[in-house]
């Protein structure tokens, strides 16, 4: 059964496909002992010894899915040079994990854990775009020409955002909004660094909190603060069919 490389890296849970192509090129790489740096290279997983900066790596038989609910002051990696409190922290059992996605150090909500790289390649390439939800504690309360900017496109320094859904709530899962602070729920598909937060930012209703609450067809529901679980095996079919894989888990 042969496959190419970097498909097999992905699957491996190394990194995602395009990652593991830098691998490849970089000399990163061996098959059988020898270095591979040809992208058309293609390996038999069950015969072959391929090693990655001198670790044997292995298609696992049986991957792992995992939803966490990222707390405020958190980082979003597995680990941090600083010591700072990060994902795996939170998991007894991170070995392995790798997020999917991002949330910058002081937002909150959903992130998806996986050891399945060509899942992660197919959830966070751009050309994909699956949708991103999120609840939005802005200061003020932003008018209507305010929200149909924000819907339609806001120019920013790395170029205009794409199309969004943005509605004001009155009532969240978190609650009313304080005085002088409104709530929005705001579905994006982009993944630029920030983005919502400059979004709002730029049409002068800095964001006071923000929680995402769904990636994809995958929810936050009511995960607490800091906890974590399995995907169900429903969720997990919801997922593989958003993506374009087959729906069996």
């Amino acid at each position: 059964m042969q496959m190419r490389l970097q498909k097999m890296l992905a699957q491996a849970g190394v990194a995602s496909r395009r990652a593991s192509e830098q691998l490849i090129l970089q000399g990163r790489v061996q098959v059988n002992g020898r270095v591979v740096t040809e992208m058309g290279t293609k390996i038999d997983p069950r015969r072959d010894v391929i090693v990655v900066d001198g670790q044997r790596v292995r298609v696992a038989q049986k991957r792992r899915y995992y939803k966490v609910h990222k707390p405020a002051g958190c980082l979003s990696v597995m680990r941090d040079s600083r010591g700072r409190r990060t994902l795996a922290d939170l998991m007894p059992d991170a070995d392995g994990l790798h997020p999917v996605g991002r949330l910058d150090l002081e937002s909150e909500g959903l992130i998806l854990l996986t050891d399945d790289g060509e899942m992660t390649q197919l959830l966070t390439h751009p050309r994909y775009e699956h949708s991103k939800e999120y609840l939005v504690l802005v200061r003020g309360t932003p008018q209507r020409s305010v929200l149909r900017d924000l819907q339609a496109g806001i120019e920013l320094e790395d170029g205009r955002t794409s199309p969004a859904r943005v509605t004001q709530l009155v009532e969240t899962p978190l609650g009313s909004a304080p005085h002088g602070q409104t709530w929005l729920r705001i579905v994006i598909h982009e993944g630029r660094k920030r983005q919502i937060r400059r979004m709002c930012a730029a049409v002068g209703h800095p964001v006071q909190r923000l929680v995402r609450v769904r990636v994809g067809p995958i929810e936050l529901e009511d995960l607490t603060t800091g906890s974590y679980r399995p995907l169900t095996r429903s969720e997990l079919r919801r997922l593989r069919t958003a993506v374009g894989l087959s729906d069996n888990p």
